[in-house]
């Protein structure tokens, strides 16, 4: 096992918008010397939020990789960052870079504290298992309050933080952080701008019984992995040495038991020195993160790859990306073997081999070639055929299939039309590109006004995409009104027989199949597909057809044509012909009897309803209440928060459309607000009714 794979760190930044990602991310290259001006958001010049769209909206929409170094007890570590993006509409950048990182920080603001994309980002990294280090970042904006923040992760995330830090001062008088490990004050200089020059001094007077207090806590928190250290902290708290708790914790820390915490004011160039140490003191490298599990595609055996250059190859395909000089970029993570540029392998979903001509270690957007790639790694590729987001990449005879990612449905669609007949072909073309990089955009042909849909995440993501095809691929569109993403489902079960029959002289097609149809059990989504026939009553090669039959037929539904969410058939019966039945016989047949019955099992609509939190000053609350109320919002909750008050609420997405402008007019700009899909629900049979009249073509 490669050593050296002790000083490596595979991070990504994650946060709500606004908390201060991509700026604590431009501090941390200039304090690393990977840039030698710190860039900054609101000036558009941010070396991370390299696109022309991210530039003039101030805000990150693709995870943007890069690596740098940090030198540590007088070590050097290699740190590779991703930086995610904040808005929901992009969370889908959030949940391919978590899969394939071994640790994040996530930021918080000091005022805002745990915001609502703050909710989402931790559970996409409970899923993944994923150990982190807390921020507190804007330590120094009015209403800045540590210890809320604190209470606000324990309480909303169900997280166990145990802060390393505690502040100097808040608001304009944020000075600097007592450090509760080494009992140390590290305090900054305001004649430096730069953050570079700082003080190393005891604890302030009026803060020592503070600090002793919480380091008291620490230890304890620690404790849980270490019991020796409880036992000499209550006969001699003073003979516990700094090292010893900073073992504890990062063995804490790595089995994902508790948080550290720290803070500081990204902006102001004050903390992110600490928050360096932190990351390699408290977060896990290849090592610790240990072997990836998978199966073997030939037999399904589990195998096990360990983060070492002699295994063999094992390589996930987290992000393919276009680039206008060498095309298509795949970023891959590397966990076990060693990748040459220009070696062949294996993509196990295709089966075939794919050959990565260049590699590249990523800057944002900038390419710097290399030879090769070790375990444990992550870099980029171009050169390959067929690979899409998930792929696993593998050496050629030893074969293993990585857990791939699950990506959210979207939500909202809209209808384009290139403005020039020429372009036809450039859309197309276009589209293709952009839905490789993206998972969760989706393009289709509608069947029967034959227009191109392109459907998203949101308002937000269509727009980018939108100006993308204008700006990189020179494709100007005209665009129809927003459009919600309906789905159906039937409600109730029942038997049916359906006998598929067609004699043309020669060898005919027979199928005969008898099918209940019935809702998928709770919380399952797709197909739910049971084979009961015992006997050979029908061959079992024409079963996966019968299958692909329903799955495909499922994408157009008995009411309207929306694709359902979730179907169970159960294969009771049927028989076949010696001669005439086949594979395509059975999936037509299957087909057939979807498209017959599945209206008799009483399908209902499902819209996408949205998670929205409100934040208004109190005078607006009633407003902004009795709009909800209007939308078929139902308010679930309401609390105080920096002198504002959070109105938190579900209301269907086809309701939000031009919120934001509503929501400025009734509280003169005061409010912000946020949404994010939370689930699909029932639409009440009389709108239900006219959606389905307007969706046939019965009202223009």
């Amino acid at each position: 096992m490669d050593k050296n794979l002790k000083y490596t760190r595979n991070i990504g930044i994650m946060a709500h918008i606004d908390a201060g990602k991509t700026t604590t991310t431009e501090r941390i290259l200039f304090y690393t010397g990977r840039t030698h001006r710190m860039g900054e958001v609101h000036d558009g010049n941010a070396q991370m939020d390299w696109m022309i769209q991210e530039q003039e909206r101030g805000i990150t929409i693709t995870s943007a990789a890069t690596t740098t170094y940090w030198k540590y007890n007088a070590e050097d570590f290699k740190i590779n960052i991703i930086d995610t993006p904040g808005h929901v509409d992009f969370t889908v950048e959030v949940e391919r870079s978590l899969r394939v990182l071994d640790g994040a920080v996530a930021i918080f603001c000091g005022v805002g504290g745990v915001e609502p994309q703050s909710e989402t980002v931790w559970r996409q990294a409970n899923k993944y298992g994923v150990p982190r280090i807390a921020f507190v970042n804007k330590m120094d904006r009015a209403g800045a309050d540590f210890l809320s923040v604190i209470h606000q992760i324990k309480d909303k995330l169900d997280a166990h933080p145990v802060p390393v830090q505690i502040p100097i001062g808040s608001e304009e008088n944020f000075r600097g952080v007592v450090d509760l490990v080494r009992m140390k004050s590290v305090v900054y200089y305001n004649d430096d701008e730069t953050g570079t020059r700082y003080a190393i001094e005891d604890v302030p007077f009026d803060l020592v019984e503070e600090a002793e207090e919480w380091r008291g806590k620490l230890v304890e928190a620690v404790a849980e992995v270490d019991d020796t250290l409880l036992e000499r902290y209550i006969e001699d708290h003073e003979s516990i040495s700094a090292e010893e708790i900073m073992i504890a914790l990062r063995k804490s820390a790595v089995a994902g038991s508790a948080v550290p915490v720290l803070c500081g004011a990204a902006f102001k160039n004050k903390g992110i020195q600490s928050l360096l140490d932190a990351i390699v003191a408290y977060l896990p490298s290849p090592i610790d993160k240990g072997s990836v599990k998978g199966v073997d595609p030939r037999n399904d055996n589990e195998v096990i790859r360990e983060p070492d250059d002699e295994a063999p190859l094992a390589a996930l395909a987290f992000k393919i990306a276009t680039d206008p000089f060498v095309g298509r970029l795949v970023f891959l993570r590397i966990y076990s073997g060693i990748l040459h540029a220009g070696d062949s392998m294996l993509n196990v979903r295709t089966g075939r081999r794919e050959r990565i001509t260049r590699l590249f270690r990523m800057h944002a957007n900038k390419q710097n070639p290399i030879d090769s790639i070790s375990a444990g790694d992550i870099c980029a590729g171009v050169g390959f055929k067929e690979l899409k987001t998930g792929d696993t990449l593998c050496a050629i005879h030893k074969p293993i299939l990585l857990e791939s990612m699950d990506f959210p449905e979207p939500v909202i669609g809209v209808a384009i039309e290139p403005k020039t007949q020429s372009d036809v072909d450039k859309l197309a073309l276009a589209l293709h590109k952009l839905a490789e990089e993206d998972p969760t955009f989706q393009v289709k042909i509608d069947p029967d006004s034959g227009q191109t849909i392109i459907n998203g995440m949101g308002e937000l993501h269509l727009e980018i995409l939108i100006d993308r095809l204008r700006r990189e691929f020179n494709v100007e569109c005209n665009q129809g009104p927003p459009q919600v993403a309906y789905k159906e489902a039937i409600t109730t079960s029942a038997e049916f027989r359906e006998v598929f029959k067609k004699q043309t002289g020669g060898k005919g097609k027979f199928a005969d199949i008898t099918i209940e149809l019935m809702p998928a059990d709770n919380g399952l989504r797709g197909l739910q597909f049971m084979n009961e026939i015992k006997g050979g009553n029908i061959p079992k090669e024409f079963i996966p057809s019968i299958e692909k039959g329903f799955r495909e037929a499922m994408s157009n539904g008995p009411l309207a044509g929306f694709p359902l969410e979730s179907l169970k058939v159960i294969l009771k019966d049927g028989s076949f012909h010696p001669v005439d039945s086949d594979a395509l016989s059975f999936e037509i047949a299957a087909k057939q009897a979807f498209r017959r019955f599945a209206g008799k099992c009483h399908p209902v609509l499902l819209e996408p309803i949205m998670s929205t939190e409100v934040i208004t000053p109190e005078e607006y609350v009633g407003d902004v209440i009795s709009d909800f109320n209007r939308r078929r919002g139902r308010v679930e909750g309401m609390e105080s928060k920096a002198g504002s008050r959070v109105v938190r609420a579900k209301v269907p997405l086809a309701e939000k459309f031009g919120y934001v402008t509503v929501l400025r007019t009734l509280t003169s700009g005061r409010a912000t607000s946020t949404m994010e899909f939370s689930h699909y629900e029932e639409v009440p049979e009389e709108i239900a009714n006219r959606i389905v009249e307007i969706t046939k073509g019965k009202i223009l």
